[in-house]
């Protein structure tokens, strides 16, 4: 069928404007793109010298005799040291775990010091360098965190962006569980924007710093995250379940429920119906001087265990998301599920 250049105008200028009010240029500002990417392609790997592919595994001297080497960022290195040591245990391997962030990981992996980096966000195309092989243990809620006296209890995602941009100041713009106004308390975000090139982690809640209010209060580490949130009435901030219980000296927080769907629940991030979670990674070396037969043995066995796990970590297997379609390639976790609610 032909349509006549009259009347192609009027479908054209309906198509724009259903484009523009859906947010389907990229510029439009919406709330479904303020999130950020979940995942990085991995076929997008890192150039490096032909030298530095040479380079051999080397440990620091500190690490003496040791057999196997792993930087692990804190949450992975409370978690996976029981069964690390049973491992070692067993196999009779003399096993050094260091404790770091993604960061020092990183940096441990560039200069070949390790045979296994742990990372708490999906890797950036930075972190795929030639030889690393990414193994997904499973991922974890990034609960909502506000003071506890605090009686607002649920929001949607449309308005966690809306505070953290500061388009929403006051929680008595929100509602509590029986139908009331919030206090009338200024909101005061705290942010811990680490791995701000990595996707997922925060960015699932806006895609980079600029986009945050110039009024958060931003923080270096994990402890003061917690602090911050049990000290401030108005305070609303992020982490994971795990860290609440770890640094409960620090203060008592109080988790809340995103579109009226819990962090605590498996079911409800599974779904994506909770939409906020960080991913666990492992990474391991393949090819000639810097493969380790034992660090291979060690991966497959702690993503066989995974599930074994103590429950207050809070992590979803990987082997659960495989059977609610999340996708894998090899062992790697590279995207969310075609069919889940929308965010």
């Amino acid at each position: 069928m032909k349509i006549s250049r009259r009347r192609m105008f009027p479908i054209y200028f309906l198509a724009v404007l259903v484009l523009f009010l859906t947010g389907g240029f990229t510029g439009h500002n919406t709330q479904d793109n303020a999130k950020g990417p979940s995942f990085t392609d991995p076929l997008q790997t890192q150039s490096m010298p032909e030298v530095w592919i040479r380079q051999p595994i080397k440990y620091e001297k500190s690490e003496g005799d040791a057999d196997l080497v792993l930087s692990l960022d804190q949450h992975l290195y409370d978690a996976l040291q029981p069964l690390i040591q049973e491992y070692g245990k067993k196999h009779k391997l003399r096993i050094v775990v260091n404790e770091g962030t993604c960061g020092i990981t990183s940096g441990a992996l560039v200069n070949k010091t390790v045979d296994i980096g742990g990372f708490c966000c999906p890797p950036d195309k930075t972190d795929r360098l030639p030889g690393l092989r990414f193994h997904t243990l499973g991922i974890d809620a990034k609960a909502l965190l506000v003071h506890p006296a605090n009686p607002v209890d649920n929001i949607s995602i449309g308005q966690a962006r809306q505070i953290f941009r500061g388009e929403i100041r006051r929680w008595s713009e929100l509602t509590t569980s029986n139908g009331g106004k919030g206090p009338n308390l200024l909101i005061q975000p705290v942010t811990r924007l680490h791995c701000k090139l990595r996707p997922g982690h925060w960015r699932l809640l806006l895609d980079n710093e600029d986009m945050f209010d110039p009024g958060i209060q931003d923080v270096g580490a994990i402890p003061d995250m917690i602090s911050q949130v049990a000290l401030n009435p108005g305070a609303i901030g992020y982490e994971v379940l795990w860290n609440t219980i770890r640094y409960k000296d620090k203060g008592k927080v109080k988790a809340i429920r995103i579109n009226g769907y819990s962090p605590y629940e498996a079911e409800h991030l599974i779904s994506l119906r909770y939409p906020l979670y960080r991913v666990y990674n492992l990474a391991t070396w393949e090819g000639k001087g810097v493969e380790n037969p034992r660090a291979k043995g060690l991966v497959e066995y702690l993503l066989q265990h995974v599930e074994n796990l103590d429950k207050a970590h809070n992590i979803i297997p990987a082997s659960r998301l495989r059977k609610a379609g999340w996708k894998f390639k090899g062992n790697e976790l590279t995207g969310e599920p075609d069919a889940h609610l929308s965010r």
